[in-house]
């Protein structure tokens, strides 16, 4: 297995082993997708950070808490509310807004959308869903697997690599980036809602706040520890580029200022007082609170997949689905799979599609991944999620019974 290769200014060695508290279980190693967990059984482990995805799924199935985060970005957040100079824009995933109720005593499974919003809104958060992202990234991967599909019938150079793979997850983009480099033509170029959150938040969100851009502050709130990273990445300050293109001169800034988890956004909340369980629920202040049921479902394994597909499906035929549920790509098998045939009226053919759904990767990915590099893969289109069940079952979700996560040992 190649080792991951960071980029300078990227968080490096954002999961770490406490030895003292470490008690050699080995729980830690079967989450781990890369085996990056270094130690005998019975002797204090550490982490490899150059093997490390900060996926952080160790962290929340590590019996003995032994296991922590080393970066975090309360205290600049809380610095950021408190200056009336700068606009903090709250990008909030769709797996929030369930699990962080629980850590106010809400009742599990209960969404809480309305309530995080008005608490966000009360600690002077401006409202940016990332559902609205979401639905920005199914046009755009959904439209670049249609043109690779086309080209590719239609025996094209250049057509693009097919199965084009999904890129929202940044375990699974930085897997992919040490393990299989050679595959990376079949990565969407399409960012992550988040990134695309940031970059629309800091360009046209700027029009829609009234502020310079280098005067707005992004913070996502996501379940999921490597979100941190990927923020950190140093490709990624294209609202930069935009803005300095039009007339920006302020110092490079990125899209995604800093990323809270679901935790800390609960700490965040609890630090300034304000009781999600009893807060009133709020609509938002912008167009950036207004989502589709598409963009919802990103945070379920299978949900990036069936919202492309419903997208694809629309544009090929002029017609949408006749069954929204594409019962096939979810539920938790480790890998699911599903034929869609339809009519393609720009091709003026019946075209089937033959799609995957990959979770729980670090079980699951390696031979789907060999299939392709071989050129035997049936597959056109495959997602891939690091975590077991999608990012609901994030490493910045809350830890439930004292340190193993909701949904346990799947795959």
């Amino acid at each position: 297995m190649t080792a991951t290769t960071y980029q300078a200014g990227e968080i490096q060695g954002l999961i770490e082993i406490d030895a003292s508290k470490c008690k050699g279980c080995d729980a830690c190693k079967k989450f781990c997708p890369t085996q990056a967990i270094v130690g005998a059984s019975g002797a204090a482990h550490s982490i490899d950070k150059d093997r490390c995805l900060s996926c952080g799924q160790c962290m929340i199935n590590c019996p003995f808490g032994a296991i922590k985060e080393t970066h975090s970005a309360l205290d600049t957040v809380i610095r950021k509310l408190a200056d009336k100079d700068t606009t903090v824009v709250g990008i909030i995933a769709p797996a929030v807004r369930v699990a962080i109720g629980e850590e106010f005593g809400l009742g599990t499974g209960e969404l809480v959308t309305g309530k995080l919003y008005g608490a966000m809104n009360k600690a002077g958060f401006k409202i940016f869903d990332c559902n609205f992202a979401a639905d920005l990234t199914i046009m755009e991967e959904g439209s670049e697997f249609i043109h690779r599909l086309h080209a590719t019938v239609k025996g094209e150079e250049h057509a693009g690599a097919l199965p084009q793979f999904t890129s929202c997850c940044p375990a699974w983009v930085r897997y992919l980036e040490g393990n299989f480099p050679s595959l990376l033509p079949n990565l969407s170029t399409a960012k992550s809602p988040q990134q695309m959150a940031g970059t629309v938040a800091k360009t046209y969100g700027a029009k829609v706040y009234d502020m310079e851009p280098e005067k707005i502050f992004t913070i996502a709130v996501m379940p999921c520890t490597a979100k941190k990273v990927e923020a950190s990445r140093p490709e990624f300050n294209s609202a930069w580029h935009y803005n300095h293109e039009h007339g920006a001169h302020a110092a490079e800034y990125p899209d995604v200022d800093a990323v809270l988890t679901t935790r800390e956004m609960a700490q965040l909340l609890k630090l300034l007082k304000i009781d999600l369980a009893t807060t009133p629920a709020y609509e938002g202040d912008s167009l950036f609170a207004q989502y589709t049921g598409a963009g919802t479902i990103f945070g379920t394994t299978g949900g990036v997949m069936e919202a492309a597909l419903r997208t694809a499906h629309k544009v090929l035929t002029d017609t949408e689905m006749a069954k929204l549920d594409l019962e096939p790509v979810r539920g938790l098998e480790g890998v699911k799979e599903a034929d869609v045939t339809l009519f393609d009226k720009q091709l003026g053919q019946e075209v089937t599609v033959k799609v995957a759904v990959v979770h729980d990767m670090g079980n699951n990915i390696e031979p789907i991944l060999r299939d392709v590099a071989a050129g035997t893969s049936p597959y056109h289109f495959i997602e891939v999620m690091n975590c077991a069940g999608g990012c609901v079952n994030g490493g910045g979700q809350p830890v439930q019974g004292g340190g193993s996560s909701w949904i346990g040992n799947i795959g």
